[in-house]
């Protein structure tokens, strides 16, 4: 069973939440569509559904191209990406210090 991540927990599966939580995990890398779609375990078709919208807020960019492949990579410099990495950070913390105050209460 796949653990899922803190920002999945309080943003659910939707197939964009997987692709954007994908990039915030795995920020140093560039990806192709193809990779994206199947590291985010979402279809192909589905990711071609909102990808331009991903591009157009500028929460990823193409970083180059191999063959036929154009790899993306999320966009660090986007105000918008900056406060998504601070949100996933964040609610990390919160869902740490829940867990704490559970064993602390336990203890």
């Amino acid at each position: 069973m796949e653990e899922k991540s803190s920002f999945r927990m309080v943003f659910g599966n939707s197939p964009i939440v997987k692709v954007i939580d994908f990039f915030l995990e795995n920020r140093e890398f560039d990806y192709s569509l193809t990779d994206i779609a199947k590291n985010a375990d979402i279809g192909w078709s589905t990711l071609h559904g909102f990808w331009n919208n991903i591009i157009k807020l500028g929460i990823v960019v193409k970083t180059r191209r191999i063959g036929r492949a154009e790899l993306y990579k999320l966009n660090l410099d986007s105000p918008l990406v900056k406060k998504l990495i601070e949100l996933d950070l964040d609610i990390s913390k919160k869902l740490i210090e829940k867990e704490i105050n559970k064993i602390k209460i336990s203890a």
